[in-house]
């Protein structure tokens, strides 16, 4: 069981079990020796149901959660939503205004038409070296925009744009390969320089293509729609990044180019928090602000915390019980769909594991349905990792343990007996025996451990 959960949370949790526990050993029993303190107890070994359950502390999460930021600098012209209005896939949330995403493109156009007509070969030009400063320049730009990609917090937005990086450095891999051959071919007199010149404007153009399709992206992101359906919240959280586009090679073209294109800077960069009463129609917002966040809240999980000495009884598919902090005596079903392998060491010193479980409607103490949960609300999950049915037990009272050996006092011929059992599901208030006992057999069930070997015990 893990040790990390709130001490009121085990209170409220734990007296219940005792209780529980409390009734079976008097339904089990015949009292001897009245009910003061530390007096002998026995009872029968039955047959009964026992659940092991592993409880571990956790935190209720949504199905999915998008930051959606202002592409450029610009101002807020419309406003669609508000905090807490629902919305659809596709719905337009937010229009922006911003003359220097609008500007950037047409100087990345320019650019990139610049080189679409050909370029001009300045005399005494050595077109090999100037093709490898191109390489280079290349390099450095395509290793700058995926460092930038790799600190977009979103995983489907780094994602893509890793991916278009990597198609388009393939592309000019591709063109720089067939331009470094024409060069080859002119100085063994095979090729012309137009022809040479040709080739690597066309490995240059992959850049200022990119550049293009960039701040055509910017451009089309001004107008904000919601990525899925969706709770909006205005404002967000910071990037934890700048840069994250494909824009970053804008600052790495080709020396010749820096004067067309050296304003389109890097599209989509980091910005800060941005505060909701900050998010209004009229205002400004920075390049890469958050304007809102669309939460998905049609399905919940809980992420939780299980400790190590439990781990290894988790599995997919283990149903759990889960309560919240928020909803007090509600419980909701839940069941384990993933189980981490990354260890994270807890406050208290442990280590533990993260388990994701799935979330379904709960219900009150009067069987009424339970509020539906809210993302980050604290929640504990009581994980039923093992069950068995029908099966020989005993109140977990009972049991004491001596080094590997589990023993029970076995009430023969009016004396205490000690016998080694082998125990199997362990719940807090009755355990499976696995071998030892035989139903119908009595046993100490209260004040085991004050007995000694041979004591006489009446019945």
């Amino acid at each position: 069981m893990s040790a990390f959960y709130d001490a009121r949370v085990a209170q409220r949790r734990y007296i219940p079990l005792v209780l529980t526990g409390v009734l079976i050993a008097t339904a089990l029993s015949a009292c001897s020796g009245g009910e003061g303190p530390g007096r002998v107890r026995l009872g029968t070994v039955t047959l009964a149901d026992v659940a092991e359950v592993v409880e571990a502390p956790g935190t209720v999460a949504a199905r999915a959660t998008a930051t959606l930021r202002s592409p450029a600098e610009g101002v807020i012209t419309r406003l669609h939503v508000k905090d807490g209005d629902r919305v659809r896939e596709g719905e337009t949330l937010v229009e922006i205004d911003s003359p220097q995403a609008r500007e950037r493109l047409r100087q990345a156009r320019d650019a990139d038409a610049g080189l679409a007509g050909g370029a001009s070969v300045p005399s005494g030009i050595d077109l090999g070296g100037f093709q490898q400063g191109a390489d280079g320049v290349a390099r450095r730009g395509f290793r700058t925009a995926r460092q930038a990609a790799a600190r977009i917090p979103d995983p489907r937005q780094r994602a893509r744009v890793l991916a278009e990086i990597a198609k388009a450095e393939a592309q000019y891999a591709t063109a720089a390969a067939a331009a470094r051959a024409a060069v080859i071919r002119l100085n063994a007199g095979l090729g012309s320089v137009s022809s040479a010149m040709t080739s690597i404007t066309a490995a240059q153009r992959v850049q200022t293509r990119a550049a293009v399709r960039t701040a055509e992206q910017a451009v089309r992101g001004l107008t904000i729609k919601a990525p899925f359906d969706g709770v909006v919240s205005l404002g967000g959280p910071a990037s934890g990044g700048g840069g994250g586009g494909l824009g970053d090679l804008a600052d790495q073209l080709p020396p010749q180019l820096q004067g067309q294109a050296g304003a389109l800077g890097a599209l989509g960069g980091g910005g800060g928090p941005t505060d909701p009463a900050s998010v209004a129609q009229g205002a400004p917002i920075g390049s890469g602000g958050a304007v809102v966040t669309v939460t998905d809240v049609s399905e919940l999980t809980v992420a939780a915390d299980v400790d190590e000495t439990d781990i290894l009884k988790v599995r997919p598919g283990v149903k759990a019980e889960v309560e919240l902090d928020a909803v007090e005596g509600a419980t909701y079903p839940a069941v384990v769909t993933a189980v981490g392998v990354s260890p994270k060491e807890s406050t208290g010193g442990g280590v533990t594991y993260r388990v994701t479980l799935r979330l379904e409607r709960g219900a009150g103490t009067d069987g009424s349905e339970a509020p539906w949960p809210k993302p980050g609300m604290s929640a504990v999950a009581d994980l039923r990792v093992r069950e068995v049915s029908d099966t020989v037990s005993i109140p977990s009272s009972a049991v004491l343990t001596s080094g590997r050996d589990s023993t029970v006092w076995v009430f023969s011929a009016g004396r205490a007996r000690r016998r080694v059992i082998r125990v199997g599901a362990q719940s807090d208030a009755l355990v499976q025996v696995a071998s030892g006992l035989r139903v119908g057999e009595r046993i100490v069930v209260r004040g085991a451990g004050s007995v000694k070997d041979g004591q006489e015990l009446p019945e």
